[in-house]
Order: C-alpha cells, then structure tokens, then sequence
C-alpha cells in the first residue's frame, strides 16, 4: 500500500486514507494521502515553511498535501526499509551531532579526523499498515525515536543531531490498535527498519569517512546535571497499596 518515489529533492511517502502524526515542523496530527522529505539548499534560512514545502511539491510535480520534513541531505540518500507490516524510508547526516554523555565532567575525546563536510540531520517516515489509534500511533512514534538513537549511539556515537525529526503513519480505517511498542509486532518491525534504514542511508554518504562527533562546529553535547530527588509521600497517607 505504500510507494515512495523522489524528484527535485522531494520524497514522497504516499499512502491512501492515513493519519500521521509529525515530530517536526508543523507538527501534530494530520489526515493526508502522503506525507514527505525535502532537502533544503546549504544554508537555507526559509521560514514560511508550510508555503515553502507547498511550493517545492509542486514544483517536483507532487500533488497531495501531508506533513513534510526538510534535511540538508540529498534525497538520492534516502533509503526505504520494508519489514512486515511496516515501511520507513531514511535520510541521514551528522555533521550537526548531539551527545548526553553518563558523566557530564568527561572532556571530548581528541581526534585526527575533521568533521563530516555533508549536511545533518536525520529524518525518519514510518508506516504501518496496523491501524492504530492516536495513543498507539504516539508509541510508535517513540519507538521510532528510540530505535534511531539505539542505532546512531552503535554506528555514530551520537545520540541523534540538532534537526531530527519523525512523522509516523497508520491506516484511518479498521479495528485500532492502541499499542506500539517494543513488544508488539509492529514495533517490531518498526524498530528492524528504522536501523536498516538508517545504516543504509549513513552507508550511502560517509562509506569512507571516520565520523567523530567531538569534532564537529555545528552540535551540541549535554554538560550539565540535573538535581535529583525522592518523590515526597502525601501527608496522613500509608504509602501501600490495595
């Protein structure tokens, strides 16, 4: 049921009769036949983007409204990964990194190499064809995001970039699943294609560069601590459970 095809920097995910919902620019949910990825010019500074997104479909000659993503990533990259009964099509560039390193105090790493010259951001479409009500399609969403930070932590070191962004996608009609994760089937599926994807399309562009986030100007690394402390028990209450 899903085809995807790319034209003048425009992919296309289309799917009749699907409600997505978008981590991204406007985002949210949404009923459309399609949804895409769009790779922007270097140093692209639009921010009308629902006119700028209307207007690069068209001009890629895409008729359907849906939720759309940008990247500075060429859609020749973009790699689509079929596991039963899930599709995710991928782009993905890690000049502009983000790391959570477990001991905030541990300074970068030194390296010889310098940082990726290519574009950031990883971009992910998912669509399953098990319908799925809107909580069930918010877990597969967090399915998504968890299986590209589990493979960009092995294949990068990295857990995701500055720009990443996700839109996930479900049949409107037929009986509703309300669960998406891990354990289901299709978070299952979800979670084999959007690591094959991404490898892929990581493959595609840095076959012969040594990565090293620690080296790159443009991401960020979370220094700072949070304070942590025990949830307080409510006055005049045992704490037990009946």
């Amino acid at each position: 049921m899903v085809s995807t095809e790319r034209s003048e920097g425009v992919c296309q995910i289309a799917r009749p009769a699907t409600r997505w919902l978008t981590a991204g620019p406007n985002g949210g949910y949404q009923n459309a036949p399609a949804a895409y990825n769009v790779s922007v010019p270097e140093a692209w500074e639009r921010v009308d983007l629902t006119q700028y997104g209307a207007d690069r479909r068209a001009a890629a000659g895409f008729d359907h409204v849906g939720p759309t993503l940008f990247t500075g990533v060429n859609q020749q990259h973009a790699r689509v990964a079929r596991c039963d009964p899930v599709t995710v099509v991928a782009t993905a560039g890690l000049s502009n990194p983000a790391t959570l390193p477990m001991d905030p105090e541990e300074r970068p790493k030194s390296s010889e190499h310098g940082p990726p010259t290519q574009p950031g951001t990883v971009n992910v479409v998912a669509v399953t064809e098990v319908p799925l009500t809107d909580g069930g399609l918010a877990t597969l969403l967090a399915t998504v995001v968890e299986a590209k930070t589990a493979t960009l932590c092995k294949t990068a070191g990295i857990t995701g970039t500055t720009t990443d962004a996700v839109i996930v996608g479900t049949p409107r009609h037929g009986e509703k699943e309300p669960f998406a994760g891990s354990a289901t089937a299709v978070g299952s599926a979800c979670r084999a294609g959007v690591r094959d994807a991404i490898r892929q399309s990581l493959d595609s562009r840095y076959e012969k560069t040594a990565f090293d986030p620690n080296m790159s100007p443009y991401g960020v690394q979370t220094t700072h601590r949070a304070t942590v402390e025990p949830v307080q028990e409510r006055s005049g209450t045992s704490g037990s459970i009946e």
